[in-house]
């Protein structure tokens, strides 16, 4: 089959790789009918994560089961299925608890199972799935092409957004702001609204970005950032700063805008994956009783209580993907976004 091998910085390629294969009874076989790019794996495409050896790619798909093993009994042949972009048992300590991504069985796409046997990754046309059971969603039934992308957010970013809402503490009446216009950003706009948020401020200086954050539900949108953008957050806010700020970026600069704009006694909910550093100072923290949680997100606790809304149509966090690829250009794909002349990249097979 055909699957995306990462070889080095912006040296992405397609290649031929051995057919997936059901190696435990728990696994599963599904054909990729969608997947993407996600803003983390421009990290390593850029090499702020050294690839020492070409390294299979992609965590977000949606797909059919073609095959199953002899002890898996709740996903079936020609199932359609929402992968989240990790893989877990729903059964362990961790897993009852909701945090799915620390699974005592679990494993990432495109690396090693508990077994030491490689997962393929998600950006190719088929993928060996370790304890299907537990990791794959089965969707009511198979979606449309209009629907399709929405239902491949519930992959990562809209299930990621909500989980950065719930760590602010976004309720009914909230005020909040949102650090960060890429996918996980704008879907945190959407999960706000979702939670009963009554004011929505997007920080974002991309025209087009600022436009869908609106759509989304966005009341206002600061362009300032840093020491600029906290303080129009607050005046917009009547002096007070936001309830809770949605940090999803994951830099030294985006986590400390965060913490300058949040009220006295507020809360960042925070998921952009580290890099370049992000510190907390502990001080500032102390001083006016600032909350800080979050991390990396566990979106199978999520999927089947986001399905409902996004199969209803009544949110549609699909339309961050703003460029459309085949597989086989998928190097244009991750271009696009490193280049961010498309918000999100979809990737066809």
């Amino acid at each position: 089959m055909r699957a995306t091998l990462l070889h080095g910085p912006r040296d992405v390629r397609v290649e031929r790789v051995p057919d997936p294969e059901i190696r435990r009874p728990t696994d599963a076989v599904v054909r990729v009918v969608a997947s993407c790019v996600c803003g983390s794996d421009l990290w390593p495409y850029r090499g702020v994560r050294p690839v020492r050896e070409p390294r299979r790619m992609g965590h977000e798909f949606v797909g059919v089961v073609e095959e199953v093993g002899s002890e898996v009994a709740r996903v079936k042949v020609g199932d359609f299925v929402v992968a989240p972009f990790v893989v877990s048992d729903d059964t362990c300590v961790h897993c009852r608890n909701g945090v799915h991504t620390s699974c005592v069985n679990g494993a990432g796409w495109g690396g090693p199972d508990r077994h030491g046997d490689m997962v393929d990754g998600g950006q190719g046309e088929h993928v060996r799935v370790p304890f299907a059971d537990g990791t794959l969603v089965v969707t009511p039934e198979h979606p449309d092409d209009a629907l399709l992308p929405h239902v491949l957010t519930l992959t990562d970013v809209m299930g990621t957004g909500h989980h950065a809402a719930l760590a602010g503490g976004v309720r009914a009446g909230s005020t909040v702001a949102v650090v960060g216009d890429g996918a996980v950003g704008l879907c945190a706009v959407i999960a706000a609204r979702r939670l009963g948020a009554e004011r929505v401020v997007a920080m974002s200086r991309h025209e087009a970005r600022s436009a869908l954050a609106v759509r989304f539900g966005a009341t206002d949108v600061v362009a300032e950032r840093g020491d600029e953008g906290a303080a129009a957050v607050v005046d917009l806010l009547g002096g007070v700063g936001p309830d809770a700020v949605l940090e999803c970026v994951g830099t030294k600069e985006s986590m400390q805008q965060a913490l300058d704009t949040v009220r006295p006694g507020g809360r960042v909910g925070y998921v952009g994956v580290p890099a370049g550093g992000p510190e907390l100072p502990v001080p500032q923290l102390f001083g006016a009783n600032i909350g800080v949680l979050g991390g990396v997100a566990p979106v199978r606790a999520y999927v089947e209580g986001l399905l409902p809304d996004v199969w209803a149509g009544t949110i549609e966090p699909g339309l961050v993907f703003d460029g459309t690829f085949a597989l086989d250009a998928i190097a244009d794909a991750y271009a696009a976004m490193d280049e961010r002349t498309v918000t999100k990249s979809l990737v066809l097979p």
